[in-house]
């Protein structure tokens, strides 16, 4: 998400830098390239043309600050004006001491509602509160199963009857009330295309249970029509928040960027991936910053937090002990890999400033991550413990395994030498200066293919062991395995 108009960002940016001043004149050959941007983005047109407006006001004739550079200064209103065209977001669901809280999800079919719905009520448990699920999509086959589906997996109860949508909404809220649960989450019926029916619906379930709040579920791939599906429903509803699903995907950003200028109706979640995880807050400050290619280190700190919870204090002292020892295996480097596999790969990249320029167009990220998987499943538990044993024929056998060259076995081997003694300074940082540094490499293009080859650490000989030395080095060990 965003690559492309992250790009076309920058490309707009590189025309103004090396400009003594602002000008008119220069400030506008930007803008039209930011426009560009964002109508490729498939961001709504109206909200386009009156960004760029108020960019271009604050721009020209500003004055040029001593050793800033003019384009530093159009970066910075254009993010201050992307934050304000987002924002300002309030992430809280009201509480109510006398009765729950009932939240309403709308929204169209394949738009993702009935999974957003388990995504809602699984980050509301996690604030300590006791939710309930209202199955009142009696519209779509399957709807009903599938919520009580997701229900069991994540500890919720679920109220379901064969009635009709608003009986199940309303007896919902007095079960709930019987059984302590403080929030209910009523997951409605949608339509292929918004139609009179499904809006009467709606209406009639807003009128009989008084919803506290109503959130309207947007697929992010549609791009800037999200924002005339928002506009339809807030006319006839009165929306609260939207909640944008499948960011993770190809959606290029428009409908993030979109929606609140066409509806006033803030983004308050979003939700990536089909898995049942929490809903991600919707901060306007961070999203602006993964728009203009400077990241969101803070949406990574708060990935790796939720991940090492997974871990035993076990698991992570034992990790933490091979790398100060710098004896930190391959199969260790391999669960490593399975983190960020769960992060997301992409996710993970369009979060990490300068990582997504570094990505060729085209290039599958993912894919390069399973083939060194592979060629590490390919390797016996012998040769993950001590990669040293690993020969010319080794390599080949392991090549043919994982079905790559054995010169990118080899490549492999080189880099999780560099790796080992990086991840040992890494050891003794705090988290925050560990996605600095990473940050930093990226930059330098560590994290190319071979692009840690040429990089000397510190600490480091820079000297790589000949077949000869390791063969010498196996006698020895061997020698002292006899004895």
């Amino acid at each position: 998400m965003f690559e492309g108009v992250t790009r076309s960002l920058s490309e707009a940016f590189k025309k103004l830098r090396g400009r003594g001043r602002l000008t008119a004149d220069n400030i506008r050959e930007g803008l039209r390239e930011v426009r560009r941007a964002f109508l490729e983005a498939d961001v709504n047109f109206n909200v386009v043309t009156d960004f760029i407006a108020r960019v271009e006001t604050k721009a020209v004739g500003q004055d040029v600050l001593a050793r800033v550079d003019p384009s530093e200064q159009i970066i910075k209103i254009v993010y201050e004006e992307l934050v304000a065209l987002m924002g300002p977001v309030d992430h809280k669901i009201p509480q109510r001491a006398d009765r729950p809280v009932i939240i309403m999800l709308c929204g169209l079919q394949g738009s993702g509602k009935t999974t957003t719905a388990a995504k809602l009520a699984l980050t509301l448990k996690g604030r300590g509160r006791k939710p309930m699920l209202a199955a009142a999509d009696l519209q779509r086959p399957g709807a009903v199963e599938q919520l009580q589906t997701l229900g069991e997996q994540i500890g919720v109860p679920v109220y379901s009857e064969a009635t009709n949508p608003v009986d199940v909404c309303r007896n919902a809220v007095g079960q709930a009330k019987r059984t302590l649960c403080d929030t209910v989450i009523l997951d409605t019926a949608g339509r292929l295309q918004i139609d009179e029916e499904l809006m009467e619906e709606l209406k009639r379930i807003d009128k009989l249970v008084h919803p506290d709040e109503c959130y309207l579920v947007v697929d992010a791939m549609i791009g800037q029509e999200a924002a005339n599906v928002a506009k339809a429903f807030n006319d006839a509803l009165e929306l609260n928040a939207c909640i944008l699903t499948k960011l993770d995907g190809d959606a290029r950003g428009g409908a993030a960027m979109s929606i609140k200028g066409v509806t006033g109706v803030p983004v308050k979640f979003v939700g990536m991936g089909e898995k049942v995880d929490k809903l991600e807050e919707f901060v306007p400050e961070r999203m602006a910053g993964r728009i203009m290619g400077q990241g969101d280190l803070m949406g990574i700190v708060r990935k790796l937090e939720d991940l090492h919870k997974d871990l035993t204090e076990e698991e992570l002292k034992k990790q933490q002990e091979a790398v100060l020892k710098g004896s930190f295996t391959i199969e260790m480097f391999r669960q490593q890999f399975e983190m960020i596999a769960k992060m997301g790969m992409k996710d993970m990249i369009s979060r990490m400033p300068g990582m997504s320029d570094m990505i060729p167009e085209g290039e599958d990220p993912e894919e390069a991550l399973k083939r060194v998987q592979g060629m590490i499943d390919s390797m016996t538990k012998k040769e993950k413990a001590d990669p040293d044993l690993i020969d010319t024929s080794r390599r080949r056998r392991i090549a043919k395994g994982a079905g790559v060259e054995p010169h990118e076995v080899n490549q492999f081997l080189k880099q999780f030498d560099q790796v080992r003694v990086l991840m040992k300074q890494m050891s003794q940082m705090s988290l925050w200066q560990r996605l600095k540094m990473v940050t930093g490499l990226g930059k330098a293009g560590a994290f190319m293919p071979g692009g840690m080859d040429n990089m000397k650490l510190k600490g480091d000989t820079g000297h790589r062991k000949s077949a000869k030395e390791r063969a010498e080095e196996r006698k020895k060990k061997n020698k002292k395995k006899k004895r």
